[in-house]
């Protein structure tokens, strides 16, 4: 079946309990900015509709509420890069030292801790950012590889499967990336882009049972989201009453809002802590193998632009300690 233990992951998410009240914060406050936003929005639209006739007074409310939603899309857009630094990658550096067995450093909470080692591996959320993107495209180009071996397969209908295959390994693989950037934290090196090179090999060479569990966790994480979604429509149908104009859409969209929060904050760190117990335990004892490297470097742009990075990146300088002591002097 899978290979990741639900109960541990499961106790590694209590034991990161501020970094997942963190998530909750950051996600349900998202979403709640979409809903009062929207709602405040339409308000204005409906107000200034009024001015019209009851024709004009909908479209007013409706284009109120649209801007409304995507000036709160656009500070999310623009926030991105410092959730991922902050909230996702500190998150996976506490799991990393759990899942290793270490105890946190007493006297220090998890979010210090967490921002510490984060800025020693990516010296800016920027960096972070950039190997991210770069991580997200080889996977990309690996399940291409793994959807192109399906397709010259004597499969009846092979084409047919060969596009639900790669919708699904698209959602699969959204797990994976942030587990690639757990790996570059566990290496304590230096040189985050090398760290993300050679843990992208050590996946490719183990993508079999990596995809096998991705596609498990994908299945739990979306099935329950979908349970989520079922039963936010309600209180999302309320909130769309009582914003003016209300518009018959609204419930959905806002239900579907509220279902992404509890995806990001609480199912998505459940799956990524499942998928780093399989690829640590998988990669034990392994060297990445130069026939995958030489692979992906012809697969895929993003690698080779991923390997150069590695090669030329110049750790900063630390401060000499003598110009420090005698600037003390």
């Amino acid at each position: 079946m899978w290979d990741f233990s639900v109960g541990r992951a499961l106790s590694l998410m209590f034991q990161t309990l501020p970094f997942v009240l963190l998530r909750m914060a950051v996600y349900f406050g998202a979403a709640l900015a979409y809903v009062l936003v929207t709602g405040a929005g339409a308000g204005i639209g409906w107000g200034i509709g009024g001015f019209g006739d009851s024709g004009f007074q909908a479209n007013a409310t409706i284009w109120g509420g649209v801007i409304g939603f995507g000036l709160v899309g656009a500070v999310m857009y623009l926030a991105r890069e410092y959730v991922l630094y902050i909230v996702k990658a500190g998150h996976i550096a506490v799991l990393v030292k759990l899942l290793d067995g270490e105890q946190m450093p007493e006297g220090r909470s998890q979010v210090a801790y967490a921002r510490q080692e984060v800025t020693k591996r990516f010296a800016q959320a920027s960096v972070l950012f950039g190997v991210d993107q770069l991580v997200k495209g080889v996977l990309r180009a690996i399940t291409g590889l793994v959807r192109g071996i399906v397709s010259i397969l004597p499969i009846p209908g092979a084409q047919q499967f060969v596009s639900i295959l790669q919708a699904f390994l698209r959602i699969a693989v959204g797990f994976i990336d942030e587990v690639i950037l757990a790996y570059a934290i566990r290496t304590k090196s230096d040189n985050a882009w090398a760290s993300a090179q050679t843990g992208l090999v050590l996946y490719a060479q183990n993508y079999k049972p990596m995809l096998k569990n991705a596609a498990w966790l994908a299945l739990i994480v979306y099935g329950l989201s979908f349970v989520v979604f079922l039963v936010m429509l309600a209180p999302a149908a309320l909130a769309v009453y009582l914003i003016p104009g209300a518009w018959s859409a609204g419930g959905i969209v806002f239900a579907l809002i509220f279902a992404w929060a509890v995806k990001a904050a609480l199912l998505e760190p459940f799956a990524i802590t499942c998928m780093m117990e399989v690829y640590f335990r998988t990669i034990a004892g392994q060297a990445p193998d130069p026939a995958w490297e030489t692979k992906l470097d012809s697969l895929s742009a993003k690698f080779r632009k991923l390997s150069q990075k590695a090669r030329t990146y110049q750790p900063p300088r630390a401060e000499p300690e003598a110009s420090t002591a005698s600037s003390a002097g």
